[in-house]
């Protein structure tokens, strides 16, 4: 049977800032990200199976996507917790307000090396992570693909 890809997209709005970066991103701004998670696997080939013919249901996919980054980072601000940021995360969450605290700078390029993580963990044995994209704006994105990594 061949190898298939398949791709399940997503979106979620989510506001950040960069500590110490040297350019407009260091205020706290947000985005419309979207979401496009591939993966790779055979279809299910036994005739007597309820997801006969597929890869993975898109609907697993969906949930495990969800509930690993869509339902956290949605409508969030995300700080690097390793920076002073930590004071103003604990005032906004202290107001009530979603704060998502990481260890890493809450780039693109570091939030695709996170999501490949969250994903690949809960991915069934048969089914691979082949690659993620998260775009921040119309013309910018970050890919991570399993092959480089």
């Amino acid at each position: 049977m061949s190898t298939i890809r398949i791709t399940k997209q997503f979106s979620f709005e989510t506001g950040h800032a960069l500590y110490g970066y040297d350019g407009k991103c260091k205020n706290v701004h947000g985005h419309s990200y979207k979401l496009s998670v591939t993966v790779s696997g055979k279809p299910i080939s036994d005739t007597n199976h309820v997801k006969f013919g597929m890869v993975i249901d898109f609907g697993d996919l969906k949930k495990i996507v969800k509930e690993e980054i869509v339902d956290l980072f949605d409508h969030a601000t995300v700080f690097n917790k390793n920076t002073p940021h930590v004071e103003l995360a604990k005032e906004l969450m202290d107001r009530g307000h979603h704060v998502l605290l990481v260890d890493y700078q809450p780039t693109s390029e570091m939030m695709v090396i996170d999501f490949a993580k969250k994903i690949k963990d809960r991915l069934p044995s048969t089914i691979h992570l082949h690659s993620i994209k998260l775009q921040e704006t119309d013309t910018s994105f970050a890919e991570w693909f399993a092959s480089e990594n």
